[in-house]
């Protein structure tokens, strides 16, 4: 007879595509995202945290269907109603912007930062779960509230440690791009629908400039075009003159942000949204300069394309153009770490009404690896002052401790595990990365002192000291009991 082997064990992983964060990183995280909400705040926006769960219709970009439903989104049934994982911060805030429309103020100025979540296939550094930090305004018209969000992304680079010289942030406007594609044959003002999936290749194929190069791009305007491995990829089906037309507008970026709109104002001719579109990007680039917002940070780039459909108006991007290796060992730039841009349309769709809205979203993820690799990140976080047990009946004088250190602001713990092995108690604290450790045996209690040993300088000197660096700076000091604290302070303050 078989032998019952009881229930099946679940497996201790994460999910496909998912990852735990554990305390550096998480520290590392929520550091730099105070930094940007200090930047947010200061410009006047105000902290705004949604529910995690949207009615699928609420979020709108994936729509129910019979086969399936919810394509892109982690959705369920409930009560007739398709509910959802929110897949980004803005959906929400047109949620919100509609629902509270009587109460919040106009225009409304808000920031949000949290987890998102995507239905798609996993890859290498491609999570799941991932985070956001965004900022928009709902209700301003002008596009001074587009300067404004670029000057603020600016600023907020510069405040978590990116400095001027590392990133760019280039500016662009979806007006002008539609007017070049009127020009060139693939846009009818008067009938939008029409050529709409010749336009979506065109713009994919602008967005890999970059990556494919000229000719590259040239190829996927027209017929198409074969990659390295052989496989085709069909083209727009352009002609040599409509191709030009195109090709001239990614090659319309000159020296000076005044020269690239002029050349775009040629390239637009007499299409009236191109020519507003210029416009718009004529004021944005004159209100940055005013503020000392030059194109030392802040550029106007006619290759910006952004690959969200629902914006309207003028686009940008932060890329950050100092170099690292890639996995083979080849050098190459950091690239896009943020985006956004002018989205008039996303509320309309509650309320009916246009709303004019724009806002930025910044890849935390991809920013603190940017920051990771400048060496802006502590390598690993200071952990707990440790206070070790050498005698288990005085256990209240060494909480006493503890309590002591954690009243003048010192992280600190007491050993909770078996203290019968005292190596077992320093090799606690070095996995968790403590700077310090207090020792009390009862010939220091008997004498009102205290051992405090500097953990970061011992493993320092345990590497490469001299025997007379090893004498002259030891590792380890006895102390009264009274200067405890500052003896840690001062350790701590040697190591920042």
């Amino acid at each position: 007879m078989a032998k019952n082997k009881g229930p099946r064990r679940p497996k201790a992983e994460t999910p496909k595509g998912f990852r735990d964060y554990f305390g550096a990183e998480v520290t590392a995280r929520k550091a730099m995202l105070d930094r940007i909400a200090a930047v947010y705040h200061r410009y006047g926006f105000d902290a705004l945290e949604t529910s995690a769960v949207e009615t699928v219709e609420a979020l709108g970009k994936f729509l129910p269907d019979v086969d399936r439903p919810n394509e892109g989104v982690f959705a369920w049934e409930e009560d007739a109603d398709w509910l959802a994982l929110r897949y980004d911060l803005t959906a929400p805030l047109a949620r919100v912007a509609a629902q509270y429309r009587n109460d919040l103020p106009s225009p409304y100025r808000r920031y949000a930062m949290g987890p998102v979540w995507r239905n798609e296939k996993p890859g290498p550094g491609r999570f799941r779960q991932f985070y956001q930090c965004d900022a928009d305004t709902v209700g301003a018209a002008s596009v001074a509230a587009d300067a404004e969000i670029c000057a603020m992304l600016s600023d907020a680079l510069e405040e978590v440690g990116i400095p001027r010289g590392d990133y760019v942030i280039r500016v662009n406007n979806r007006k002008v791009l539609n007017g070049v594609m009127e020009v060139a044959g693939i846009l009818d003002p008067a009938d939008p629908s029409k050529f709409e999936h010749e336009r979506g290749i065109v713009l994919r194929a602008i967005d890999k400039l970059d990556r494919l190069g000229v000719e590259g791009v040239r190829a996927l305007l027209g017929e198409g075009r074969k990659d390295e491995s052989g496989d085709f990829t069909k083209g727009a089906g352009l002609g040599a003159v409509q191709s030009d037309v195109v090709m001239g507008f990614m090659d319309a970026l000159r020296d000076s942000g005044a020269a690239t709109c002029a050349r775009l104002r040629e390239l637009v001719g007499s299409s009236q949204g191109g020519t507003e579109g210029v416009g718009e990007l004529v004021e944005i680039a004159a209100l940055l300069d005013s503020q000392g917002y030059g194109p030392d940070r802040i550029i106007i780039d006619p290759s910006v394309v952004r690959g969200l459909g629902y914006y309207t108006g003028p686009v940008f991007e932060a890329e950050l153009t100092f170099e690292i290796l890639d996995e083979k060992g080849r050098p190459r730039q950091f690239g896009s770490v943020a985006g956004g841009g002018r989205y008039d349309d996303l509320v309309k769709r509650f309320t009916g009404q246009s709303v004019p809205a724009t806002g930025v979203s910044i890849g935390v993820d991809r920013l603190l690896a940017a920051l990771a690799a400048k060496g802006r990140l502590d390598d690993a976080a200071l952990g707990p002052v440790v206070v070790t047990v050498m005698d288990r009946t005085r256990m209240a004088d060494y909480m006493g401790m503890v309590n002591e250190l954690r009243a003048a602001g010192i992280r600190a713990e007491m050993y909770l595990g078996n203290p019968k092995n005292f190596g077992n108690q320093l090799k606690y604290a070095d996995k968790r990365q403590s700077p310090v450790a207090i020792i009390q045996g009862e010939d220091e209690a008997a004498r009102d002192v205290v051992q405090v040993k500097d953990l970061i300088l011992g493993a320092k000197l345990a590497v490469d000291a001299t025997v007379e660096e090893w004498k002259s700076q030891p590792a380890q000091v006895e102390v009264p009991r009274a200067d405890l604290v500052a003896t840690v302070r001062e350790i701590m303050g040697r190591h920042g």
